[in-house]
């Protein structure tokens, strides 16, 4: 988000002045005005006939590969012509593959996703890669994350680390200092600091949003979860009293041969901002399959002329026929995308929407619920988060089209950042995002429309300007 990433426990006041000096040219650099690209033309010009690419451990499969591959998932029967259409539209516009043989594991909250954080870095053997918005030296179980990678790096394992310049604007330069002393590559992602911008043509308003570690080429984690201390909170101690803020994240654990789209997610954005030379020997080892689960990588970014997963989950979203439960913690719909949710939930499709009822960035919420009355009316059923702040980006379509990833359904995911996003095909995963989606509203507060349309008329003028400035938030 616009505002954010500066809103977090672990602010460092003399840090963050001596580079605020730098917020000018920023703000001096917003784009207010750019506008979505057409997904229409994208979508209605693919070819629904097409085979999607799928790959196996050993390479493409046949046609007869996967038609046996989609027959066990259920897919060649009354759900082909549902996925048919979409899966052909991932194909041209993710220019990633389908990959098979994976194992999948949701990861809820920063206490989950830590564990199997520091994990999986403490297993290192040969390299991390790490590529975050927020990175912080966030603590778990009494260990120091730097601490951890200092004493990995010591062990010989290469640690490679991108992150945002904006996002770890409140990290303490001493972090990094440290981490590159002990041999650790580090490198800043857009420069905020204008005089570090020489080299780098791109715009200020541009972030890296993504979160991906990948270890040792077989195991990677991806989601919602910085490496922030905002995720060190649980929901309640001993006595139900809450310690801290709780944040309500989801992140996803993949192993298998998809890793490998991951980790040329990560090298492709380390080359392209200039990160100096990595041998890449031992970064891409021979992956066996590790699971059924069907997986699909997307990276999408400004450098594309239209959000990859944007124009990805409108088909699937055009497409489905009986579920469309969505997650998300920044929902400032594009015009198109809120259409097709109303669209869907007029059809019969049973449309709803988990979204924050407190929120870090406070900016955000009257420009959401702005949104409300058109969606309640359609069909579309709204819930609020109002027990933690709710940061989760997850999707399940039908029971079977899920997503894990790091995009908010906002403008600037769509325009700005760039994300990264899972897309597992399959009822295994699709059941276990449905039954966490489940217990999430169990706990949010449904908005219902006669009691909406009776809310006080200064909120609703709230609601009206501040929708002015939804596409820079």
């Amino acid at each position: 988000m616009f505002l954010g990433s500066i809103n977090h426990a672990s602010f460092n006041l003399r840090s963050w002045l001596a580079r605020s000096a730098t917020l000018l040219f920023f703000y001096s650099s917003l784009v207010g005005c750019a506008t979505v690209p057409d997904a229409d033309a994208v979508i209605n010009g693919t070819n629904s006939d097409a085979n999607p690419r799928v790959m196996g451990a050993k390479g493409p499969l046949t046609a007869k590969q996967s038609k046996a591959l989609f027959e066990r998932l259920g897919l060649n029967a009354q759900n082909s012509d549902l996925f048919k259409r979409h899966l052909a539209v991932e194909q041209e516009i993710a220019e990633s593959p389908l990959v098979t043989g994976n194992s999948t594991r949701l990861l809820r909250d920063g206490e989950q996703t830590f564990d199997a954080i520091f994990d999986a870095i403490r297993s290192a053997k040969h390299h991390v890669n790490m590529e975050y918005y927020i990175l912080e030296n966030v603590e778990h179980k009494g260990t120091k994350l730097a601490d951890l990678l200092v004493a990995k790096r010591q062990e010989g394992v290469q640690i490679n680390i991108l992150y945002d310049s904006f996002g770890s604007i409140s990290t303490p330069p001493e972090f990094f200092d440290r981490l590159r002393k002990a041999g650790v590559k580090v490198l800043e992602f857009n420069p905020m600091n204008p005089l570090e911008r020489r080299r780098i043509i791109k715009s200020p308003n541009d972030r890296d949003h993504r979160k991906i570690l990948v270890v040792d080429g077989h195991t990677a984690i991806v989601g919602g979860i910085n490496l922030s201390v905002n995720y060190q909170s649980r929901p309640f101690d001993a006595t139900g009293d809450k310690k801290m803020e709780h944040w309500r994240d989801t992140d996803l654990e993949v192993r298998g041969p998809v890793v490998a789209e991951l980790q040329k997610l990560f090298f492709d954005q380390w080359y392209k901002h200039l990160g100096e030379k990595i041998d890449d020997k031992g970064y891409f080892p021979p992956l066996k399959p590790n699971g059924i689960e069907v997986v699909r990588v997307i990276g999408s970014g400004p450098d594309h002329e239209i959000s990859r997963f944007y124009v990805t989950l409108l088909s699937a979203i055009r497409n489905a026929e009986k579920t469309i439960w969505i997650t998300n913690s920044y929902f400032l719909p594009t015009k198109g995308m809120k259409q097709d949710l109303m669209d869907a939930a007029r059809r019969g499709v049973d449309v709803r929407l988990l979204v924050q009822g407190k929120s870090d960035v406070q900016a955000t919420l009257a420009a959401q619920r702005s949104h409300y009355s058109d969606l309640l009316e359609a069909g579309v059923k709204v819930y609020e988060s109002d027990h933690a702040i709710l940061h989760a980006k997850t999707v399940v379509i039908d029971g079977v089209w899920s997503v894990v990833g790091s995009s908010n359904l906002d403008h600037r995911s769509v325009l700005y950042n760039d994300e990264v996003d899972v897309i597992v095909l399959g009822e295994v995963t699709g059941k276990e995002v449905e039954s966490m989606f489940k217990d999430d509203i169990a706990k949010a507060k449904s908005i219902q429309l006669a009691e909406w349309k009776r809310r006080p008329m200064l909120q609703r003028l709230n609601e009206f300007f501040s929708r002015f400035f939804q596409n820079i938030m």
